[in-house]
């Protein structure tokens, strides 16, 4: 017998991780007590050394890395507290946003026992005695709500800056994957299909379980009829097409394309009507590329209409699959006309990027005219995608880099590489004169502390290191037939992992040009 045969299953485990560090107390007793304590349950008995917490007593601790979930309070006495969650300190010492998960709240614990609250993503908190009376405190634990999922890839090189941005990449997404593929399991906490794309890719590198990326497909489909705008924006039906062909050549999940096929078609024919005779996209209102070229009309246009190339190449593909001839042939059609229309980017480094990869344009005289400037967290994975090896190399290490030198433990929704002048980082506690990098920057919906420090379109260094530098590529949908050719980019030498539906793929290569592999059984090698 199963008590709950009739409800859904969360996908998630429970974790209980201790506080890592003391930042700062007042008015509290023991508070060292707390600092990698283990214990999560309440006993009836208690030690003379609890952790007390006066009235007006207070008390900063840190995780040391940032996790999705709350705390637990193992407590003898009842009383109120303020509790503060932060993905930065400064989070937790300022008016935080509490539109899509609450990191600021009074509680009433229980008199003897167990509180649990929280969820959201954060790494500090701040606790106050907001009652009248001591609050004598056994524990205070963070309890982690996540996917257990085994990393399977992994990329290891010469420069251990590239590997640590890999691994924080990876991390970031996997925060990202709750109950669906959230945008940023802070804020908004919504399945956004363009979000999706990148954080798409970074789960197909890393994961051997890609489950969260079918269910999430499937919520959308549900959302929207095919001939509607994912999430209302027609621009995001784009990127569902071109996911569903990355999850598809990854997977060769063919039987999925089967179920939803009649989706596809409807969504494909939809948009082919959409290409104006003279190639010119003419995609409805909204349509939106990103946040910095939305206010640029020429720029947006550019990029859409490099997207619609990658939709309608991606879309024919799926129709070929289903063995819709007709329907891949008017994809086919769309595409040829839309190639005849080449926009300027009007110096935007987004619809640049979009441009270069899908081969309507190289500009990557736009990409590379000063580097540094002009990236965004999320457009950033194409501009890595759109560069020569080496200075996407070097784009990872100085932009991405510089969040690891600034306390990130994940990547961030939006980062200039200038906001770090005279700045302090998430971890610090406030420094008089400088500038703090969470709370006085951000642009757009993401001013501030309302900022999210763990958005999963920031992950992809990732893809980018596990595609082009280990150099697999998937030559049919599956990876049935495969090609291995790693791009060093200077690197004296890379060896790393990639999932896929026969197992995991091995790859070591150094700067002489040796390259090892270890392949499944049921992986072809074309000749390199």
């Amino acid at each position: 017998m199963h008590y709950h045969e009739t409800c859904a299953c969360d996908q998630r485990t429970r974790f209980y991780l201790p506080v890592q560090r003391l930042l700062t107390f007042e008015n509290v007793e023991n508070p060292e007590r707390i600092v990698g304590n283990h214990e999560y349950q309440t006993i009836i008995h208690y030690f003379s050394d609890l952790t007390v917490f006066h009235p007006g007593g207070t008390i900063l601790l840190d995780f040391g890395e940032a996790f999705h979930g709350g705390i637990r309070f193992n407590v003898g006495g009842g009383g109120k507290i303020h509790l503060k969650f932060g993905e930065s300190i400064s989070e937790t010492l300022g008016a935080s946003d509490q539109d899509s998960s609450r990191k600021d709240a009074c509680l009433d614990l229980p008199q003897c026992g167990m509180l649990e609250y929280g969820n959201t993503v954060f790494r500090f908190v701040k606790i106050e005695n907001a009652g009248s009376a001591d609050i004598r405190c056994l524990n205070v634990i963070g309890v982690a709500l996540e996917r257990d999922l085994d990393v399977t890839g992994s990329f290891e090189s010469s420069d251990e800056r590239l590997n640590q941005v890999w691994k924080i990449a990876v991390r970031t997404v996997h925060l990202c994957m709750q109950d669906y593929l959230y945008d940023g399991a802070k804020r908004d906490r919504i399945v956004w299909m363009g979000d999706m794309h990148p954080e798409i890719r970074g789960i197909l590198c890393a994961f051997s379980n890609t489950s969260i990326i079918r269910d999430s497909f499937e919520f959308l489909m549900r959302q929207a009829p095919p001939n509607q705008p994912m999430n209302q924006i027609y621009t995001y039906s784009c990127w569902f097409i071109v996911s569903l062909r990355d999850y598809y050549n990854a997977t060769g999940d063919l039987e999925f394309l089967r179920v939803h096929a009649d989706y596809i078609r409807t969504m494909m024919k939809t948009f082919t009507a959409f290409v104006g005779n003279d190639g010119v996209e003419r995609v409805p209102e909204r349509c939106f590329l990103d946040w910095p070229n939305e206010d640029n009309p020429a720029a947006k246009h550019a990029g859409i209409q490099a997207l619609m190339v990658w939709m309608m190449y991606a879309g024919t593909q799926l129709l070929d699959a289903l063995g819709l001839a007709s329907d891949a042939n008017t994809a086919r059609a769309a595409e040829r006309k839309l190639r005849l229309h080449v926009p300027d980017p009007v110096g935007r480094k987004a619809p640049a990027a979009l441009m270069t990869l899908t081969g309507l344009a190289n500009r990557r005289d736009v990409i590379e005219n000063d580097p540094l400037r002009g990236v965004s967290t999320f457009y950033g994975f194409y501009m890595l995608l759109a560069k020569e090896t080496k200075p996407a190399l070097e784009l990872i290490r100085r932009y991405w880099g510089a969040m690891l030198d600034f306390g990130a433990t994940s990547f961030w929704e939006d980062f200039e590489l200038d906001w770090t002048r005279n700045a302090f980082g998430i971890d610090s506690l406030p420094v008089p004169g400088k500038k703090d990098i969470h709370a006085d920057f951000g642009n757009y919906c993401y001013k501030g502390l309302r900022h999210s420090l763990s958005h999963g379109w920031s992950c992809g260094p990732a893809p980018f290191l596990s595609e082009r530098v280990l150099g697999v590529r998937f030559l049919t949908p599956g990876g049935n037939r495969i090609s291995v050719k790693p791009d060093l980019g200077g690197l004296e030498y890379v060896r790393g992992t990639l999932p896929s539906p026969h197992g995991v793929i091995r790859v070591e290569a150094d700067v002489s040009g040796r390259v090892d592999l270890e392949l499944p059984d049921g992986i072809e090698l074309k000749d390199n």
